[in-house]
């Protein structure tokens, strides 16, 4: 299995539109058209990170965004006065589900941003009732915060020594 990343533009923006995610209420993850918004605002705004399509020997298989963070009222204190990196839009094809390629692409995902731009710590928000997206995240070394948004719960990692 290779995983391998085009960054997302509006030139193969219909590839993330295509992704599989018939299963993944819009509550739970953005839109690739919301992505896409946040990926416009982020380079128009001169903020830090990457948006991935993820490719799965050759074919698209998911959607990842992992970018300098806008704080917010609500993030967790451990973050606050301090840069980090907010997780958003990650989503993989149910095709490709529970075969490793989410976890290998959250991993060089986070491994790139950070040659790229800076270690950091890492915030994501997971819908309080996507059990299997928490224990995914606790399995890459997040873990849950009391701290809310909404419906989603934080889960913060820190850069592994």
């Amino acid at each position: 299995m290779e995983i391998t990343f085009e960054q997302l533009t509006h030139q193969n923006f219909s590839a993330a539109c295509a992704i599989d995610r018939e299963d993944i209420p819009e509550s739970f993850v953005d839109t690739a058209s919301t992505i896409m918004e946040i990926t416009d605002y982020g380079y128009e705004n001169n903020l830090i990170g990457h948006t991935y399509l993820i490719l799965c020997n050759g074919r698209y298989a998911g959607l990842i965004l992992l970018g300098e963070a806008i704080p917010w009222d609500t993030d967790p204190p451990e973050v606050h006065q301090q840069p980090f990196y907010r997780l958003m839009g990650f989503v993989i094809s149910r095709e490709f589900r529970g075969k490793g390629v989410g976890g290998e692409a959250l991993e060089k995902t986070i491994a790139k941003v950070y040659e790229d731009f800076g270690v950091r710590p890492l915030v994501l928000g997971c819908h309080k009732n996507n059990p299997r997206a928490a224990a995914f995240y606790e399995r890459h070394g997040f873990h849950r915060t009391d701290y809310m948004e909404g419906n989603d719960c934080y889960y913060l990692r820190f850069p592994r020594p």
